[in-house]
């Protein structure tokens, strides 16, 4: 794969004429101040013109190819298979492949053993022979990287189904898991929700072993020793969570062959009644495609025929994931993220100057105040008393909205001056109620649920996710919403100092803050810089002048930022990698904040920023910086490339005088 993004520096084009109303309190000090003005009022012009005429923003949500041959899987599994999907499909998974003929999980990144596996089947099913130049290629680096029997556990799960891997070589997830209290260990709702919903469906699939076998074999990516699970056929450790659940497991399977089968079948059937219940009215699961084709396959064992409303809704949503975006060629948007990119570009405009009367702006709103939810979802659980006001990040989403989307929606009602500020009022309100009840006791908040802290559900052998299994507080979403409760006049609140003590409990020695949904240590230093300073923070605290030492120390040369997806893995890359728009944005914003506007790190940066910026108004990004799980699932949002270098860049060119600092 190669970048078509050009990065050789240009003359721009001259300002353009548009009549946006943005205007600058003073003269440029300099270059580098008058460069980023204009680059300011390119990408406003930009960005005005791509919103939607229902009032929202979205660029598509992308990820690895393993979603696009889910979706294959599934429709032979339930032999809808359709030969000109399939065909269109296996033309998108060909397009990403390496030259090593792997699938990795990053724009550039190396070969991801599971996502290769599974492209290379999906492209079996879409017609490639094996003895074709690059299946032979790609079978190869399958077996280079072990094989098989060391791919991930989601992937064999899908072998599973298709016949070419035994289920006895899985672990059991027995599905009366969910008749499990509330208040019980290793309940349902002791996993983050994406994990909940997959747990509840794998429960069902796993429970009825489902095989529709395709039609041919794959013994070409068997590796020298493959056809068992190693791991299971060697004698369980006497002590440690490994032996204690692989022991579990032995124990499962022995239940499952003496289980009543009426016990099965209400565990199964309160399963699919589970599932069904969380329906979205876009007809999705968890409102993404992921978890849709897994709640689709569960039904469907479940005695849901693929015409039933219930598959026929989620079929449609599938189908509107998908685009096309040349001839012939098929591919599958993960999740439509509306809200996100929309709250974040009306931050972005406010930054850059635009009036708070906008009509764009005002539109905007209009759109964001329906999105709201207003009932109940698996959050309350653990809050039943605690009133609906959170948002989503999808166009439909009642189920599972979330902090993160709910204090940046927020952040942007609050700068526009809407004909209605009392209906603007109120929702801001519930949402500022809803987001402080949603509070952990450690003082932080995770994603989507309260406490969501328990480290078991990271032993168990059902996913291959770690400590991500669960919803842990983590220090982006807290200071996210720490800025907007601070927006709200809430700096001395003791929900937000007991989340400012939080966050800096959290610095690492290194000075720096880990990002749990952007890439990684850049983005959680950036958004934590901004939160403290909007808590009142001052600009010497130890703490902000570490983080900003940290920062000057990992910018590269060419006066970005850049870190690599792999620093989840290995910290050597931790604030390290080639220079992308939306990180190096990151790191100006929290350098801003800290009060760093005249240092030579920032003008470097926002230098970069100027001279990288196209004849269009943007940027270009093919890398993924954005995160669904830390080492297993990346992702890259099409709009960090235009909003958050136009936020750094305004903030940056709106330089405050003397009457401005406090």
């Amino acid at each position: 794969m190669t970048t078509t993004a050009d990065d050789a520096a240009r003359e721009k084009s001259p300002l353009p004429a548009g009549e946006t109303g943005i205007s600058f309190a003073r003269p440029p000090s300099d270059g580098t101040e008058e460069a980023a003005r204009r680059a300011v009022l390119r990408a406003t012009d930009h960005l005005l013109a791509r919103q939607h005429t229902g009032g929202w923003w979205e660029e598509n949500f992308g990820t690895d190819v393993s979603y696009d041959a889910h979706d294959l899987f599934l429709r032979h599994l339930l032999g809808v298979l359709d030969e000109r999907v399939a065909v269109a499909s296996g033309r998108w998974i060909r397009s990403q492949r390496s030259a090593d003929g792997s699938w990795p999980l990053v724009f550039d990144g190396a070969g991801h053993l599971g996502t290769t596996v599974q492209a290379y089947v999906a492209l079996r099913l879409a017609g490639h022979r094996p003895d074709e130049e690059h299946m032979l290629r790609s079978a190869a680096r399958v077996r280079e990287l072990g094989g098989v029997a060391a791919a991930p556990l989601e992937a064999r799960m899908w072998l599973a189904m298709l016949g070419l891997w035994s289920w006895d070589d899985l672990p059991e997830v027995p599905p009366e898991i969910i008749a499990l209290p509330k208040w019980a260990p290793l309940n349902i709702y002791s996993f983050g929700f994406v994990m909940r919903q997959a747990l509840v469906s794998l429960s069902i699939i796993s429970a009825h072993r489902f095989v529709r076998p395709v039609p041919f074999g794959i013994d070409e990516l068997s590796a020298p020793s493959d056809g068992t699970d190693a791991a299971l056929r060697t004698p369980a450790p006497v002590f440690g969570w490994e032996g204690l659940f692989r022991r579990a497991n032995t124990a499962l399977r022995a239940y499952r062959r003496v289980t009543p089968r009426p016990v099965r079948r209400t565990a199964t059937r309160a399963g699919a009644r589970w599932l069904v219940e969380r329906q979205e009215t876009d007809g999705s699961f968890g409102a993404c495609t992921p978890i849709t084709t897994w709640v689709v396959i569960a039904l469907h064992l479940q005695g849901y025929s693929t015409d039933h409303p219930v598959l026929q809704a989620a079929f449609g949503f599938l189908d509107d994931c998908a685009s096309w975006p040349a001839d012939g060629v098929r591919k599958l948007q993960t999740v439509h993220g509306p809200v996100w990119d929309t709250c974040l570009s009306v931050t972005a405009l406010r930054d850059a100057g635009l009036p708070a009367g906008h009509p764009a702006l005002v539109k905007a709103t209009d759109w964001l105040l329906t999105r709201q939810t207003d009932r109940p979802g698996d959050w309350a659980v653990r809050r039943p008393r605690l009133a609906p006001g959170g948002w989503s990040f999808q166009f439909h989403n009642q189920n599972y909205p979330d902090l993160d989307d709910t204090s940046e929606v927020v952040l942007a009602l609050l700068r526009v001056d809407h004909p209605e500020p009392a209906r603007v009022d109120g929702a801001v309100r519930r949402a500022a109620r809803w987001c402080l009840g949603m509070q952990s006791a450690n003082g932080g908040w995770g994603a989507f649920d309260a406490d969501n802290t328990s480290s078991l559900p990271s032993k168990l052998p059902f996913f291959d996710f770690g400590e991500y299994c669960a919803d842990q507080p983590t220090a982006d979403v807290t200071a996210h919403v720490v800025e907007m409760l601070a927006a709200l006049g809430m700096e001395r609140d003791p929900a937000t100092r007991r989340a400012v003590r939080r966050l800096l409990g959290q610095q690492e020695d290194s000075g720096a803050w880990s990002g749990r949904w952007g890439v990684n240590h850049v983005f959680g230093t950036g958004s934590v810089l901004q939160a403290l300073a909007a808590a009142g923070t001052p600009g010497d605290h130890p703490a902000v002048r570490r983080a900003v030492a940290w920062l000057t120390s990992v910018q590269n040369e060419d006066g970005g930022w850049g870190e690599d997806w792999e620093s989840y893995a290995d910290p050597e890359h931790l604030g390290r990698g080639s220079s992308t728009p939306s990180q190096t944005a990151w790191a100006l914003l929290g350098l801003l904040a800290a009060g760093e506007h005249d240092s030579d790190a920032v003008r470097a940066g926002v230098r970069r920023l100027t001279d990288r910026q196209t004849d269009a108004g943007t940027w270009e990004e093919p890398q993924f910086t954005g995160v669904l799980v830390p080492r297993a699932v990346a992702c890259r949002y099409g709009y960090y490339r235009h909003v958050f270098p136009l936020m750094a860049l305004a903030r940056y060119a709106h330089r405050p005088g003397p009457e401005d600092v406090r």
